[in-house]
């Protein structure tokens, strides 16, 4: 292997705005470690989509809210492509249409529980492990511009990783290593399809200037920018929404 080859972590990367970036990250050369949850289908489908042109890619099981499971995912990152330059926190989940006043503190736990405790356990393996010259990507959401009812817990988790991303950044003066979020509008995900009616789809996709969804990929355009150009850009969340708020 090229010594410089840069390596990536992208955790949700089986599906969706995770998929495309991982697809998007190896188009750059970028060796790949693709972290899911539950659907070993659908990661090992990525990882041969980058290896049937000539990629290097790995699937790795873990749940990003245990620290030993992420520990695990570094190790075996470093072990099979020498180091990490990227990791990119594209896990998450939301529960929309729920007012605070009925949403349950289980379901409550549940969002917080991969949104932020997750977000946190990536975010310390990924400044203690990273390279010089590597990115830390996080996912915030235009939520927490839009404050839309039925969003509290989803909005909260996503303000928090704001707050990750912002302090991380300064905390690693002196690493060489940027940290920034990537905050899409509604996109046409797996996530978002199945987590709003139909009436809401076509709301959101009228709303912004462009009058669409974003799509998986216009998303991971701006990830695969902060991962490799963007040397300039730290400390910021990026909105990549169309114009809709």
């Amino acid at each position: 292997m090229n010594e410089t080859q840069r390596v990536a972590i992208v955790t949700g990367g089986s599906r969706g705005i995770g998929r495309e970036t991982v697809s998007r990250l190896a188009a750059d050369g970028v060796a790949l470690v693709v972290v899911y949850a539950g659907r070993s289908a659908d990661a090992q489908a990525a990882v041969e989509e980058v290896t049937a042109k000539g990629g290097r890619a790995i699937a790795i099981q873990a749940d990003i809210a245990d620290e030993q499971a992420v520990s695990a995912v570094f190790d075996r990152a470093e072990q099979e492509f020498g180091g990490v330059d990227v990791v990119v926190n594209a896990a998450g989940v939301m529960n929309p249409g729920t007012p605070l006043v009925e949403l349950s503190l289980d379901e409550f736990d549940r969002i917080h529980r991969t949104n932020v405790r997750g977000a946190f356990v990536v975010a310390q393996q990924a400044a203690r492990r990273l390279r010089r010259g590597g990115s830390i990507i996080f996912f915030s959401s235009t939520v927490t511009r839009l404050r839309q009812p039925g969003y509290t817990a989803y909005g909260a988790s996503k303000g928090a990783v704001e707050t990750i991303t912002l302090i991380l950044a300064r905390e690693l003066r002196g690493k060489d290593i940027t940290v920034n979020a990537v905050a899409p509008g509604p996109t046409a995900t797996a996530l978002f399809l199945d987590n709003n009616t139909q009436e809401a789809v076509d709301r959101l996709a009228a709303a912004p200037p462009l009058e669409r969804l974003g799509e998986p990929k216009d998303i991971a355009e701006v990830v695969a920018f902060l991962a490799g150009p963007a040397r300039w850009v730290n400390g910021q969340v990026l909105y990549a929404n169309g114009g809709i708020a």
